[in-house]
């Protein structure tokens, strides 16, 4: 069941239910809707973190020590980071998620609908429950998080029609749990793709992940990919992942990413971009949100990791795991510039000549959110 669902709105203007927020500059999907088709594009539950962010640390804290970050920021996190990456890029995004009954939930209540335009409808806040926090530390191209929390309360009433109609789902799997509620979205036509998360039992056992079976797709990173399959290579991961799912797609970080689709038989394997990262919070999320997008479009599996590789690319070099997710008009700078400087070699352009029947010519987008220090400063 998912966990949570429509309950007591924050006060505040009055705002129509559902997808509320700016226009994207661009509908991927837009060749492929028709009529009849879910309201909905993407569906996805979890919990919502504020997430605080310290980067440009030297090292790592060391006990008995205080250390001073050049940068901070803070931002939605948990699966917020998915949600905001998925509507950045123009898929219609519903989400179902408890938020907290004090300034951190509304903070991120109103982040997430007026600012990303994400459908809350099915999510609600708790009386007296307070915002799960991450104090996120990023030094040396990775990242050491502290997190407080407690699980919400059940809601009173079922949610109705949860989940709703989609076109897609995106599920975290959690080793030894069932979720009704996969199984329920793919039995009514949604493609559910699948990440997971490190096994903190150490039993690494495929027969552990039960709704594996529900999911069009699988997406863990290598050292996850390696450890559920018993080998020590990620391709290899990848072949044996994709005789258990349809679609397995392994996240070798700096090295790229490798998916094979065990029904056309097809294989594919695109390098990852170089940037200069400044927080990698959120990053596989921003993968994820790009591949959903790509599959749902149709596009070819190649362009797909390409595309997915590059937003994660772009998203690093911002603040914050949600807030640092690109958007179209961050994409399509990223393809002009790269055009005019010869900083990427001959085939990263080929590999990326996809984008040229797809950005639009000229937008003008919307300004986009960004992580930052306080909380106490309003929005435009």
């Amino acid at each position: 069941m998912p966990s949570a669902f429509r309950g007591e709105r924050f006060p505040g203007p009055a705002e129509p239910e559902g997808r509320t927020g700016p226009a994207p500059v661009l509908d991927p999907l837009a060749e492929v809707r028709r009529e009849g088709d879910p309201e909905t594009d993407v569906y996805l539950t979890g919990t919502v973190f504020l997430d605080v962010i310290f980067t440009g640390l030297d090292s790592a804290p060391v006990r008995g020590t205080e250390s001073w970050a050049r940068g901070m920021g803070s931002s939605p996190g948990g699966v917020a980071n998915m949600a905001t990456a998925l509507a950045r890029l123009g898929l219609r995004t519903s989400l179902a998620a408890a938020f907290g009954d004090d300034m951190y939930g509304e903070y991120c209540w109103d982040a997430l609908s007026r600012g990303e335009g994400i459908d809350l409808g099915l999510s609600r806040t708790v009386p007296g429950w307070h915002s799960p926090v991450t104090v996120s530390m990023a030094y040396e191209g990775e990242r050491t998080m502290v997190s407080h929390g407690h699980e919400a309360p059940p809601p009173e009433e079922p949610a109705p029609e949860c989940p709703p109609p989609a076109r897609a789902c995106v599920a975290l799997l959690v080793p030894g749990r069932e979720e009704e509620w996969i199984a329920t979205a793919a039995r009514r036509g949604s493609r559910v793709f699948a990440d997971v998360g490190w096994d903190e039992t150490g039993r690494w056992d495929p027969a552990d992940l039960a709704d594996l079976e529900h999911c069009e797709a699988f997406l863990p990173n290598a050292e996850e990919a390696m450890r559920y399959t018993r080998t020590d290579c990620p391709r290899a991961a990848a072949r044996a992942l994709a005789e258990k799912v349809p679609l397995a797609v392994v996240t070798m970080g700096e090295k790229g990413a490798f998916a094979v689709d065990s029904r056309t038989g097809e294989s594919a394997e695109v390098p990852a971009i170089g940037v200069e990262a400044l927080d990698p919070t959120g990053a596989g999320d921003v993968f994820v949100a790009g591949f959903v997008t790509g599959t749902l479009a149709g596009w070819p599996l190649a362009d797909r990791l390409a595309f997915a590789g590059l937003t994660a690319a772009l998203s690093v070099q911002e603040f914050g795991g949600s807030l640092s997710a690109p958007g179209w008009a961050e994409v399509a700078a990223w393809w002009k510039h790269v055009r005019s400087y010869d900083d990427q070699t001959p085939a990263t352009l080929r590999r990326y000549a996809f984008l040229d029947g797809l950005l639009p010519a000229a937008a003008r987008p919307w300004p986009l959110r960004r992580a930052v220090p306080t909380l106490g400063f309003r929005q435009p």
